[in-house]
């Protein structure tokens, strides 16, 4: 059996919720803050722990068979790797912002202006899409502050709330690109049984987070409207009670329609509402 290897971020915004996922599949290691490989005790498994603008050409080159990283790093390396699941964290958007008062008020009005941004490739793409001709100054770090120095007359970045860009009086102008955590592997090892494991693992796991168990009572009379409303994995589970007439139905809601699915159920006559979490979702 070939011990796998799976590149994460050793530090920044996606380390933590990296480490969460994998351990929430069930695997068990220890030592990811002080070392750089550590060993999965349950699972032929490796992690490394890298910078995240690294990670895509370790998966690419085969130095590592997976990874999770952001797909602004993906997109911006033009790295050669297979997507397999977004994980639906670190979400963020790539922006263009200009100073607040800036004479820059629409898309063709960066033409000729100077933009400093560590995202040159992304940029690039979009500018000549949209047939701009700006200069592109790429630099590293802080690019927040290059309006303030006089250094560009706009910035590309991440943006995920926008409070960095009003401290250093900035404004948000042109959406370029929304990016999220991605789990990407090496192209050869896609009908690897243990990735095929690790992947139903993670997807079981996001499945999960994405949903709620519900149980909750209702008389017969009212059963047909209930289970019309909740769908289930496949279809809810009906149970009868002890007082004639009742029934305890189990179902799964999506956490995105929860509040709107139990507003409806009490509405179609449910009962004593009991809401889960979930675990694990295998199907």
């Amino acid at each position: 059996m070939k011990t796998l290897k799976i590149a994460i971020q050793k530090s920044g915004r996606l380390n933590e919720k990296s480490v969460e996922i994998l351990k929430n599949c069930g695997l068990s290691f220890e030592n990811y803050k002080s070392s750089l490989i550590s060993t999965v005790q349950n699972f032929p498994l490796e992690i490394l722990f890298l910078r995240d603008d690294d990670i895509p050409e370790y998966v690419q080159d085969g130095i590592a068979d997976l990874g999770i990283v952001g797909e602004n790093v993906i997109t911006e390396t033009r790295a050669d790797v297979e997507y397999l699941q977004r994980l639906g964290f670190g979400k963020c958007t790539l922006k263009i912002a200009v100073q607040t008062g800036s004479e820059i008020q629409k898309l063709e009005d960066l033409n000729g202006k100077a933009i400093a941004t560590s995202y040159p490739v992304i940029l690039d793409k979009f500018l000549t899409d949209k047939g701009i001709k700006s200069d592109i100054r790429t630099i590293s770090g802080s690019v927040e502050i290059g309006p303030g120095l006089g250094l560009s007359d706009a910035i590309f970045d991440i943006v995920s709330t926008g409070g960095t860009l009003k401290s250093n009086g900035l404004k948000p102008f042109a959406d370029v690109m929304q990016s999220e955590a991605v789990l990407i592997g090496n192209k050869s090892i896609l009908d690897n049984p243990e990735v095929a494991e690790l992947l139903q693992r993670i997807r079981s796991v996001l499945s999960a987070k994405s949903n709620k168990y519900v149980v909750l009572n209702v008389s017969k009379d009212n059963l047909q409207k209930v289970v019309d409303l909740l769908p289930g994995v496949k279809s809810p589970t009906v149970v009868p009670l002890f007082e004639p007439n009742w029934v305890a139905v189990h179902s799964v809601i999506a956490e995105e329609d929860f509040w709107d699915k139990i507003n409806s159920l009490k509405a179609a006559g449910a009962e004593g509402i009991l809401v889960m979490p979930i675990e694990k979702i295998i199907t």
